[in-house]
């Protein structure tokens, strides 16, 4: 039996019936063929390996070979570094200490936090470059390994413009850890890839709860310097085990490299022991990388555009909730701020105060409600896809926001402080799986980078909101808050393409979804 599929043209017409797979039977052929055995885990003979002229692509291989032990391993290597939250919780920890053992004014204090996301912000996009330039695994453990020096040399800082020097080159290195994301999507399956991405989100809020507990017991005992040195814990795990990760085979085919994008696909299948691919990997289109000007071709600049202002709303109105938190507790509710600013109008700014095992205790409770907000976007996103999840999420926000102009008790501000949290954080975990699928492989990193450093303007600019603005009008600040979300989530409704479903863009140069449906679900016209 000789098997044979139709794959260019004929003169025959689709009226003869003749296409997909067809079998012909040969006569007088000799069917006493000798028998080959092969030993388990011994090499197929070329003579019988890929016996048609198939061809198959990454995103072929990496659907075949599924989800396995590889993918396990990956998840905890890269969420070592998204556990960089600690770096970031950190600053809530010690700007208070610094206020009172440097005494430091506000402005300076204030300051301290700025720095980390101006770091943050500019770098964001060199990081991104970098990474659709030189690969993936090299601006990852570049930005970890720059983060991790700086991070431990904070704790050695002899005076405070030392501390703003080395926070700021900190947040120059947190500016490049999303790119763990990029990495991270390349090598999962479909159908698990949202669920993957949002489950590795889990590390950001294990990283605030640890760092909150570390203080608990570092900071009466040996200070905020072992703090910020044993804060670097997690990036160096990850600089020990970051010999393991390989480069993404994506980005190994876009640039050229068959035979090493070949052989990290047969790691991966001989680790989740599954079969390859049969056939010969195809080396899609070289294009340039990581350029700006992909981002804005007419088929994505619109998509660009509103991920910019979706990322800009989800950190400004998370930190300026985190901020906000503070506030309203300290003042029992909304109403009662107005007073109570008048009365911290007279004190001394250098007056300070150290944390009580009280608030640590409230920021405790603050970071762990980020994990039903990941519980919740795990069960919805691919239920009704990226766009709604990140609409809703904003609206559920806005509605929070809208119900404190309401005069409510301590309890019912609580639980809708939570509610809040746990949505606007879940939208950011949406958009960190939304926008690594919607940008082609050339311009992902680039892509994911962009997004990251609007998402620093909206937390730099949300303090002068949470905090200035505050002094002047509650209620006008908590209406900005509900503003911007609201126009998030329409702006969530106008993005132009739905990833729900859909493989990762290989080339820039074909339509969107041309070879994300399936290669399997062609049908013969």
């Amino acid at each position: 039996v000789v098997k044979f599929r139709r794959t260019g043209e004929s003169s025959r017409s689709d009226e003869d019936g003749i296409s997909g797979e067809h079998e012909v039977h040969i006569e007088g052929v000799r069917t006493e063929l000798e028998p080959v055995e092969l030993e388990d885990g011994a090499a197929v003979p070329k003579e019988f390996a890929n016996p048609t002229d198939d061809t198959f692509m990454v995103e072929d291989a990496v659907e075949a070979i599924g989800f396995g032990k590889f993918q396990w391993k990956l998840s905890v290597i890269t969420g070592l570094a998204w556990a960089n939250a600690m770096e970031m919780m950190i600053l809530s920890i010690l700007a208070p200490q610094l206020h009172c053992e440097w005494r430091l004014p506000s402005w300076k204090v204030a300051l301290l936090t700025s720095v980390v996301f101006v770091g943050m912000m500019s770098s964001s996009t060199l990081w991104g470059n970098i990474s659709d330039q030189y690969g993936r695994k090299t601006g990852l453990k570049i930005s970890v390994l720059w983060t991790l020096y700086y991070g431990i040399l904070s704790g050695f800082a002899p005076i405070y413009s030392w501390i703003l020097v080395l926070r700021g080159l900190v947040g120059f290195g947190i500016g490049g850890v999303p790119q763990s994301v990029t990495l991270y999507a390349e090598f999962l399956p479909m159908k698990a890839r949202a669920k993957c991405i949002l489950l590795i989100e889990v590390f950001w809020a294990l990283g605030t709860v640890f760092e909150v507990l570390l203080a608990v017991v570092v900071m009466p005992t040996l200070g905020w310097r072992w703090l910020l040195i044993l804060s670097a814990l997690p990036l160096l795990l990850f600089a020990g085990l970051c010999f393991w990760l390989p480069e993404s085979a994506r980005y190994d085919v876009l640039s050229g490299n068959q035979e090493k994008a070949l052989a990290t696909l047969k790691r991966i299948a001989t680790e989740n022991g599954a079969p390859m691919p049969l056939g010969k990997l195809v080396v899609s289109r070289q294009e340039d990388r990581g350029k700006m000007r992909d981002l804005f071709t007419p088929h994505f600049r619109w998509t660009t555009l509103l991920l910019w202002f979706i990322w800009f709303s989800n950190a400004f109105s998370y930190y300026g909730l985190v901020l906000l938190t503070t506030e309203l507790f300290q003042a029992g509710d909304v109403c009662s701020i107005s007073s109570r600013r008048q009365e911290v109008k007279a004190k001394c700014s250098l007056t300070c105060e150290y944390l009580t095992e009280e608030d640590y205790t409230d920021l405790l409770w603050t970071t762990l409600s980020e994990f039903p907000g990941v519980l919740v976007t795990l069960w919805i996103i691919d239920r009704i896809g990226r766009k709604k999840t990140m609409a809703l999420s904003f609206l559920v926000f806005s509605f929070c926001s809208l119900l404190l102009f309401l005069c409510v008790g301590r309890n019912v501000l609580t639980v809708l402080l939570f509610i809040a949290r746990a949505f606007i954080s879940g939208g950011f975990q949406a958009a960190y799986v939304y926008t690594p699928e919607v940008y082609p492989t050339a311009t992902r990193a680039l892509g994911l980078g962009t997004c990251s450093g609007m998402a620093r303007v909206g937390a730099l600019i949300t303090p002068f909101i949470a905090q200035v603005m505050l002094e002047s009008s509650v209620y006008l600040t908590v209406l900005v808050y509900s503003g911007c979300c609201l126009l998030a989530a329409l702006a969530s409704c106008f993005l132009p393409i739905e990833t729900k479903g859909r493989g990762l863009q290989e080339s820039s140069h074909k339509e969107w979804g041309q070879e994300m449906v399936g290669r399997g679900s062609h049908s013969p016209g």
